[in-house]
């Protein structure tokens, strides 16, 4: 296979403040050799990434990476748009931007990061309807959402830091939690306490780190009570670490750091309970059953599905996938991804997905093939979650949960083998209504945001915003 490193490799240069004759006589190589390798005219051999480490102590890995691969995912999905429908570049001029011109398609997504944020403003000052003109600044859970993607929902740092957490061997599925109390209690001096609700009825759990005490409810089942105990020695253990991919995130609002590095701490629980290779082998195996999986490493349904999004280790990665959590409103209250699919941030997903039929069916999987309307398609996989319920008044406090993927993985998915992959029975759905081009779509809740034409009044389309 053939790998290029034009724009990669001109960008060490410059960091170098080096000609092309100088690159070339630290390399071995010839000045028009480093001018085609930067042009892209040639491909790069082995010997030469490897004369790349030992002179400038670049990871052959690292400049040989496919790093395009989450760009191409992000203008994909920026795309999308509805205001570059009647000219979208196809998948061929994309890679060749991306390939020819890194800093400009960069920009690009910039540029539209920029323009869905505004319109999301003036969606906001629309929506105040009484004149105030709100504080309106990017949202903390999209700054964290767009940090993980930036990192394909993977941390190596973290990673390695939850190998070491046992110090050897893992204790058994039945021995975690005893082992999470001696382990807080020999290394941090922290003493875990089951309490009652009534004690703690606003919150599930609390470090007291006066009283160097972590108190979990009773309403937390037995796989979130380790999973919290894990969050918090995360927290206090590898502080340094989490500050360090913080300071990498750019976010510098006091609420997006606090939810960066919760986000951060329970990757870090996520990957001690379900170990990166262990996890995947598991997954391959039982073909994404997560109902097997939750029970093999002693977990959650959610924090199954959960994990399954980050396997995308260099050389070692999993099925592609995306995880989106609603409420019964259609609200979108968690999402990550590692795919192209354009997840919605605000308001309700699209009601075409099959997710909000999940609460009809409580605890059954639903399984869907959908097209999005730049035509790629996917499979997606719906289940409704329970919620800890503290009271009587509480109950039937349940969400659904959706993961999904391109239809290319869908013979590594068990739950598709029952689907038709034919176009026919592919269910046409978007983002969300809000920045979806389907104007004549029977689910429409309203027009959108941007290129919407006013409904002809002679006709009566299938809603009352066709035109």
């Amino acid at each position: 296979m053939k790998t290029f490193i034009g724009p990669r490799l001109r960008r060490l240069r410059l960091d170098q403040s080096q000609t092309q004759a100088e690159m070339g006589r630290a390399l071995g190589i010839s000045t028009s050799y480093v001018n085609l390798l930067e042009k892209n005219e040639r491909s790069v051999s082995v010997p030469v990434l490897l004369k790349l480490f030992e002179v400038y102590g670049v990871d052959w890995r690292d400049i040989a990476e496919d790093a395009e691969t989450g760009q191409l995912a992000d203008l994909r999905a920026a795309l999308q748009d509805p205001i570059f429908e009647a000219d979208r570049p196809d998948l061929t001029q994309l890679r060749a931007a991306i390939a020819h011109s890194p800093d400009l398609a960069s920009s690009f997504l910039r540029l539209h990061r920029a323009y869905r944020a505004s319109a999301d403003q003036i969606l906001s000052l629309t929506a105040a309807g009484d004149g105030a003109a709100p504080d309106l600044p990017t949202s903390p859970e999209a700054s964290v959402h767009d940090f993980f993607r930036q990192n394909r929902n993977y941390f190596h740092r973290l990673e390695q830091a939850a190998e070491a957490f046992w110090d050897g061997d893992p204790p058994a599925n039945d021995d975690v939690y005893t082992a999470l109390k001696t382990r807080l209690r020999d290394r941090l001096g922290l003493h875990v306490r089951l309490v009652p609700v009534d004690e703690m009825p606003r919150s599930l759990r609390e470090y007291d780190e006066p009283r160097r005490e972590v108190r979990l409810s009773e309403a937390l089942d037995h796989p979130n009570r380790i999973f919290q105990l894990v969050h918090v020695a995360a927290l206090i253990e590898h502080q340094d670490l989490l500050e360090s991919l913080l300071t990498k995130s750019g976010l510098t609002g006091a609420h997006g750091r606090a939810r960066c590095r919760v986000e951060l701490a329970n990757y870090f629980a996520a990957a001690v309970l379900m170990p990166y290779d262990a996890y995947l082998a598991a997954a391959d195996a039982s073909k994404y059953d997560f109902d097997h999986l939750a029970v093999r490493f002693g977990v959650s349904f959610e924090q199954a599905c959960h994990r399954a999004t980050t396997l995308q280790r260099r050389g070692a990665r999993g099925v592609p996938l995306f995880f989106m959590r609603i409420d019964k409103a259609g609200n979108v209250t968690k999402r990550f991804n590692a795919t192209d699919f354009h997840l919605a941030e605000y308001g309700g997903a699209c009601p075409r997905l099959d997710v909000h039929l999940s609460f009809r069916t409580p605890g059954r999987m639903i399984s869907q093939v959908v097209e999005m309307p730049d035509g790629s398609r996917f499979i997606v996989f719906s289940r409704t979650v329970d919620r800890p319920t503290v009271t009587r008044h509480t109950q039937d406090v349940r969400l659904a949960v959706a993961i999904g993927c391109s239809v290319e993985h869908a013979a590594r998915i068990g739950y598709a083998e029952a689907l038709s992959m034919t176009h026919g029975l592919a269910t046409q759905v978007g983002i969300n209504c809000r920045v979806c081009p389907r104007a004549d779509c029977d689910q429409r809740a309203h027009p959108a945001v941007v290129l919407s034409e006013p409904p002809d009044e002679r006709r009566r389309g299938t809603t009352r915003y066709a035109t």
